[in-house]
């Protein structure tokens, strides 16, 4: 075994230069899917990495342990909080990256919100490259601090995921380096991630693995000596590859880099050794920096826990109360007072659903969820009559069956026989590996079968689906990433396995979702038994046989058949009865999505009308809405209260009930504008790969600058987010940039006084915009920008504070793509103060007398 205590002191030039060529060769590429190779001879240890936007979902995918789930990226970018968010990062975030034993979290995803259309836009902070800049460098700097990695992604240019791995993102330079590098520049400047990780994607006709940029701007230009790994099997080329500079192919199965093929690119010249040890090198420094941040993880069990502390609760509760936004509270109708409602109506698909986070790499399995039924009904007297109705449907895929199913004494769960093969012909051994209790219907198996089974292998899965209380029709639905089928009360229901189609789940490498009904009788449990082979069924192609790069995979889902009339007809009629009705609709993981993109902004199902419908009947009508991104809202008219939720992770329900009955004061400002249709988006009509190419035709005016540049008003402006209080902006001063060509010279410092006029306390995000003055070389600007913010905590009625903001020279510079650097030009500046892109409160100006220009950080 490696000793870390001396790998920890050692002189990385002597290492890389004493080490084997085979072990050099080793280190620059993935052992398995999530580790780094060790070399023992010379006391170098593997780290761990593990995928955590959301949450450190560790390594183990079949039967793991529960994680932590903190609210997405984009409720993370609504708080406009970057202590908060440092407090989120070291205690829940690296503290439990430790308990899971992995030195290297896979976040966070920096990429900007082109459009609400990416599948990963949940992923991502904000369409503000400023916003998303500063909360990453909070996010990575407070992990860092605990010895933690942080691999921030996905660089650079990675803003959709149809056809991720072949796009090519058409950029002009002066948009890649004010939009799109911009949050990986501020956060390292800040915060100095230690990883980076190359997205799929092409830019300007080059692999980002392969892309000069790398060597270029992060190397040369931003002086990082972050480790640089490819996304899991987007390494494209060997020489190439390792020439640009990309240190670590990622995982280490179905690789480039293996050891015969870097020896005949050696032999051809196409690389030097000089340049394997130099990429071995740039590992061997990240792995020195997670021994020297925290030893125990490397030198512990490897065992992967979680823990939820009190403190650990109270943190993602509070977490998750300040990413909501309350987008529009007419007449005062929020918050709720529960001591004067008799009858409260909940009504929605997302009610009781268990909508944690957006789907793919952000998806895990958590310790413990809150729906918002669950959290309004707890937060309501116990003498308050409360009614339920499902009003309509929101899956894509079928729901899991995770609390639908029993053992035959009725505890949760089913149970697992794994059984080897002992022909090519799928003929079972007589008894099985191994027998073991199973909680999931979601399963990701990788490599967590029972070792001494053969290489074709069998599990088959078998409990009992609850006892309904009526007669229903059970739609069920098997996805697969290797074969399956589905037997209830020993009848063939869904054949997943003889002929298959293939599909865009699992990563791209699982089928369609194959469904079948069945008729269950009240009072009545059917047995269901489901047989999952790791080898591809036909489909005519070449996957036909052979097992699943990254093991094989399953979802068995399935709810009870809605009638749609009558479950909007019945919701109706409770919203009518009741004091109050909260509807809660929106997204899950289904719609939004690592692999694929959204075609549209609106609720799936017949969600929209569900929402006008009640509407319709109930004044008092509360609608909640969840989703990682932008949707568009035709019933907005008319609801005289809506609160956008996010995904909020582990206390979903909780933070909801908080906010809606006034025990917290909302506060999270939109990290993102809200059109008022598709049509509206910057990106509309370009968005998508044409012929492999992604043309980025708004260039600068992403988001608000768009709406701001065309006169077009949204549905709700960037940065907006109502209170129960109101604050009044005062007394604007700024002091005056000294005359220097120096660009560490400039600085502006904002002041300004907020007061809290309204009846409770309350805290206020100040929002600092810059309009540069015309360009005496006729380069076209933005509007106005945001340059700076800062959150105002807790100010008591009445109660002022003053604030200030100081701005750097960042906020004055634009890239002069003729002399490839920034500039800031002689001139007038105004200093917009704002509680939104559209609600500016105070507008002043100061002068630059002298140009300057700089390149760097």
């Amino acid at each position: 075994m490696p000793s870390v205590s001396k790998f920890i002191d050692a002189d990385l030039d002597v290492l890389v230069n004493d080490l084997r060529l085979e072990d050099a060769i080793a280190l620059t590429s993935g052992a398995g899917l999530w580790t780094t190779h060790a070399v023992p001879s010379a006391n170098i240890p593997s780290i761990k990495v593990s995928d955590g936007p959301n949450g450190i979902r560790g390594n183990i995918f079949f039967m793991g342990s529960p994680a932590k789930a903190i609210p997405s990226a984009t409720a993370l970018g609504a708080t406009w909080d970057t202590e908060l968010i440092g407090d989120a990062a070291a205690m829940l975030l690296a503290d439990e990256a430790k308990l899971r034993a992995a030195s290297v979290i896979l976040a966070p995803t920096v990429n900007i919100q082109r459009s609400p259309l990416g599948g990963r836009s949940f992923e991502c902070f904000s369409e503000d490259p400023h916003l998303s800049g500063h909360i990453a460098s909070a996010y990575i700097a407070n992990i860092q601090a605990n010895g933690i990695g942080c691999c921030i992604k996905h660089f650079v240019g990675n803003e959709m995921d149809n056809d991720r791995y072949a796009y090519d993102s058409i950029i002009s330079p002066r948009a890649l380096r004010e939009v799109y590098l911009m949050p990986f520049m501020i956060a390292q400047k800040n915060a100095a991630p230690w990883a980076y990780m190359t997205a799929y994607n092409r830019v300007n006709g080059i692999h980002m693995g392969e892309n000069p940029i790398l060597k270029d701007v992060l190397r040369d230009e931003w002086k990082s000596d972050a480790m640089i790994m490819s996304d899991w099997f987007g390494t494209y080329s060997l020489s190439e590859s390792i020439n640009a500079g990309s240190d670590l192919e990622m995982p280490g199965v179905g690789k480039w880099r293996s050891q015969e093929l870097i020896i005949r690119a050696l032999r051809s010249k196409k690389i030097t050794e000089r340049t394997i040890r130099e990429r071995a090198k740039g590992v061997l420094k990240l792995v020195q920096k997670c021994a020297r941040g925290a030893p125990e993880v490397l030198e512990g069990d490897g065992v992967e826990r979680t823990k939820d502390s009190p403190e650990d609760i109270d943190l993602m509760r509070r977490l998750a109360c300040q990413s909501i936004v309350l987008l529009k509270n007419n007449d005062g109708i929020l918050p709720l007072k529960s001591a004067q409602l008799k009858k409260v109506a909940i009504i929605g698909p997302n009610a009781k659903a268990r909508v944690l986070s957006g789907g793919g790499s952000a998806a895990l399995k958590a310790s413990y969820f809150v729906s918002p039924y669950e959290g309004i009904v707890n937060a309501l007297p116990k003498d308050v009559a409360v009614s339920y109705c499902e009003g309509s449907q929101a899956y894509l895929t079928m729901p899991t069956l995770d609390r639908e199913l029993i053992n035959e004494d009725g505890t949760p769960g089913w149970t697992g026989s794994w059984y080897s093969h002992i022909d090519n012909n799928f003929t079972l051994a007589p008894t099985p590996i191994k027998i073991q209790p199973v909680d999931e219907t979601y399963m990701l198996i990788s490599t967590s079968h029972p070792p001494a089974i053969s290489k074709r292998w069998t599990l088959q899965l078998r409990g009992f689906l609850k006892p309904r209380s009526t007669d229903v029709a059970f739609q069920f639905g098997l996805t697969v990433a290797g074969r399956a089928r589905l037997l209830v009360d020993g009848k063939l229901l869904i054949d997943n396995w003889s002929k298959q189609t293939r599909g865009e789940s699992f990563f791209g490498m699982g089928t369609v979702e194959e469904r079948g009904i069945f008729q269950c009788k009240a009072g009545v449990r059917y047995e269901v038994l489901l047989e999952l082979c790791n080898v591809y069924g036909s489909a005519g192609d070449e996957r036909d046989d052979t097992i699943p790069p990254v093991g094989p995979c399953l979802n068995l889902g399935g709810a009870e058949i809605l009638d749609g009339d009558k479950a909007i007809r019945e919701s109706v009629e409770l919203a009518k009865a009741a004091d109050v009705a909260i509807v809660v609709v929106g997204l899950n993981a289904d719609w939004e999505t690592e692999g694929y993109d959204r075609t549209t902004l609106a609720l799936p199902g017949r969600m929209d009308e569900l929402v006008s419908e009640v509407l319709k009947v109930n004044p008092k009508t509360i609608v909640v809405t969840q989703s990682g991104s932008a949707i568009e809202m035709p019933w907005e008219d008319s609801a005289p209260a809506i609160v956008h939720a996010w995904y909020l992770g582990n206390a979903t329900g909780d933070a909801i009930a908080d906010v809606l009955f006034g025990k917290v004061n909302p506060s999270g400002k939109l990290s993102l504008t809200f059109p008022k249709r598709l049509q509206d988006t910057p990106s509309y009509g370009h968005f998508a790969s044409q012929n492999g190419k992604v043309r980025y035709a708004e260039d600068l005016f992403v988001g608000y600058k768009h709406y701001e540049n065309i006169g077009l008003a949204p549905l709700f402006a960037f940065g907006h987010g109502l209170s129960y209080t109101t604050f009044q902006y005062s007394n604007l001063e700024l002091t005056h940039p000294k005359p220097s060509s120096n660009a560490e010279d400039f600085s502006v410092t904002v002041t300004l006084s907020i007061k809290n006029t309204g009846p409770v306390p309350g805290s206020e995000t100040v929002q600092i915009y810059i309009s540069l003055p015309p360009s005496p070389f006729g380069h076209q600007h933005v509007p106005k920008q945001l340059k700076g913010f800062t959150k105002v905590r807790n100010l008591d009625p009445g109660e002022s504070k003053k604030v200030s903001v100081v701005l750097d020279k960042y906020a004055v510079s634009y890239w002069e793509e003729g002399i490839e650097r920034w500039r800031a030009e002689v001139g007038e500046y105004v200093v917009s103060v704002a509680a939104s892109s559209v609600d500016v409160r105070l507008v002043d100006k100061f002068y630059v007398s002298r140009e300057f220009e700089w390149r760097g950080l």
